[in-house]
């Protein structure tokens, strides 16, 4: 694993308020990854958060493991270390060299339970790759 791979934002912290204006803006598509951040914030203490490139970002410490977006036509959650995450319902998109996202749309069904456990996953990978480092 390589620690130089790691997106560090010593700026995290544990509640950030620009996190919550952001869920409180009137713009569509935002309640539906709210849960879903709600579930990275609860896996533990060391979970931090803050806005980066406009959007909630979760972390391990100050290393950001997922985010929550919302645009006109769909949601997403983003895993910064998406490429090496198992995903046996297929369902992560993206082909950079590491991250990797779910899209949610309008309408659509989602297997909620394989969401989760990538979530999971990606907290998991995190807390793993942080273990015994320092920022």
């Amino acid at each position: 694993m390589d620690p130089d791979a790691l997106m560090r934002f010593p700026s995290a912290r544990r509640r950030d308020p620009a996190v919550a204006a952001w869920f409180d803006a009137a713009e569509p598509l935002r309640w539906t990854v709210r849960p879903w951040f709600d579930a990275m914030r609860g896996f533990g203490d060391d979970v931090l958060e803050l806005i980066h490139d406009h959007a909630p970002t979760a972390c391990v410490g100050d290393a950001a493991f997922a985010y929550v977006n919302a645009h006109k036509a769909h949601a997403a959650i983003g895993f910064f270390q998406g490429a090496s995450l198992p995903d046996p319902a297929g369902l992560l998109e993206g082909s950079g060299k590491r991250m990797r996202h779910v899209k949610l749309r309008p309408g659509a069904l989602i297997n909620e339970e394989a969401l989760g456990a990538l979530i999971r996953a990606a907290y998991d990978d995190m807390r793993q790759r942080t273990a015994g480092r320092k920022a």
